[in-house]
């Protein structure tokens, strides 16, 4: 009993009917058009009624524009409080559904007009013509005095119905809004594919956030000790330590401003194109930190482009940030080979006991990020003992999947 009365009692109900009332007022001006439109073709009065279709196929005319739609949707979401998105520019929609929610809105608002006003009506008549005797009642030829405590009776009667008209304009409206207003079939496979494609970014960025800021507070922690450890006996090494800090934190600092702007969907400037152009730099901050790299690079890495070489670069940082934290502190050999048809990326390191030398925490997402990065560009990885107390990253990727 009390469930049924939840209806009555939801504000959604009643700004639901207004939401219907709007429809039909705002249609009336389509309605005056329909009718000169009839009456100056025919001009016979009696074809009244022909102004019926051409209004119907007016008001259709007029919901196929997509800001109607954007409106209406709008107006769904606050009046009736269900959930409908807003349409997905670019992606195809049944023309007819936003048309076909327009002539349900106006039926609708014209049926709470007349059927809710003439009940309201009746259910405050019928009670004050009580006190004269009698009320009479007529309905489609049928008629009727109602006398006594009857005229309460059917008054009351009245205003159920009146309550009831508005619940079910209003359940029909939420009913039909989300199914003709919300996404086609169309949209919501848009809808995914940008989900998909903004998901794939993020993570994209996110590896890219681990490769940069990772490699950064690794290499400037052990800048920080080396120059802690000098700074009474060679301040010129420890002034040349700390010069390298702030270098590779400015770097770190532009990559991670780009990626918080990117997160936030905000303009954050020209995302950094660190390439393998990019490896002297990148070996001189590793031994401004102490470390001891010893780099062989064979033929022409210019012939590397785009997207490979980009990627080449993060491979190789987070490689040599792998070997600074967790290798034995000995010397790091660091070879890249550009063929005719392949690129070759390798970091050969010892392997120290326990945590390493630096003692640095792991999180686990440095090489499973690696190998998906290197699956995406279809090339091969391998990261695992190399001889005798040693570790070796190898990757290979085809030279044909640069872009």
């Amino acid at each position: 009993m009390i469930k049924g009365l939840k209806p009555l009692l939801r504000g959604s109900t009643y700004t639901g009917v207004l939401f219907a009332v709007v429809g039909a007022v705002a249609a009336l001006p389509v309605a005056m058009v329909a009718l000169g439109v009839t009456l100056g073709l025919s001009g016979r009065p009696d074809s009244v009624w022909v102004a019926l279709p051409v209004w119907a196929v007016l008001l259709a005319v007029c919901g196929l524009p997509r800001v109607v739609r954007r409106v209406l949707a709008a107006g769904a979401r606050r009046t009736l409080g269900v959930a409908v998105p807003a349409p997905v520019k670019g992606a195809a929609a049944e023309w007819w559904r936003t048309p076909a929610f327009v002539l349900a809105q106006v039926a609708l608002g014209w049926t709470v007009l007349i059927g809710g006003s003439t009940l309201l009506v009746a259910a405050v008549a019928l009670p004050a013509r009580w006190t004269d005797g009698a009320a009479r009642v007529s309905l489609f030829g049928w008629a009727t005095d109602v006398t006594g405590v009857w005229a309460w009776i059917v008054g009351a009667l009245c205003l159920v119905l009146a309550v009831a008209l508005f619940v079910a304009v209003s359940g029909a409206l939420r009913w039909l809004a989300p199914r003709l207003l919300g996404p086609s079939s169309a949209e919501r496979l848009a809808m995914a594919a940008e989900r998909e494609r903004l998901l794939a970014e993020r993570n994209r960025l996110a590896h890219e956030l681990h490769d940069s800021i990772g490699h950064t507070l690794t290499a400037a922690t052990i800048q920080a000790a080396v120059a802690g450890e000098v700074l009474a006996d060679d301040p010129v090494a420890a002034r040349a330590a700390m010069r390298s800090i702030e270098e590779s934190t400015r770097a770190a600092l532009e990559d991670l401003d780009y990626v918080l702007g990117a997160l936030r969907e905000e303009q954050s400037g020209t995302a950094p194109t660190r390439t393998l152009a990019d490896l002297p730099e990148l070996v001189d901050r590793l031994r401004h930190a102490g470390a001891v790299v010893s780099p062989r690079i064979t033929g022409d890495l210019s012939q590397v482009q785009g997207t490979l070489s980009r990627a080449a670069y993060r491979i190789v940082q987070e490689g040599l940030t792998n070997a600074l934290r967790h290798g034995s502190g000995g010397p790091i050999e660091l070879r890249v080979a550009a063929g005719a048809d392949e690129l070759e990326l390798s970091v050969v390191n010892g392997v120290a006991d326990g945590t390493g030398a630096g003692g640095f925490p792991t999180s686990g997402h440095g090489l499973p990020g690696l190998a998906e990065r290197v699956r995406l560009l279809h090339g091969e990885f391998e990261a695992g003992p190399y001889g005798e107390g040693q570790w070796r990253l190898a990757v290979r990727l085809p030279m044909r999947w640069a872009a």
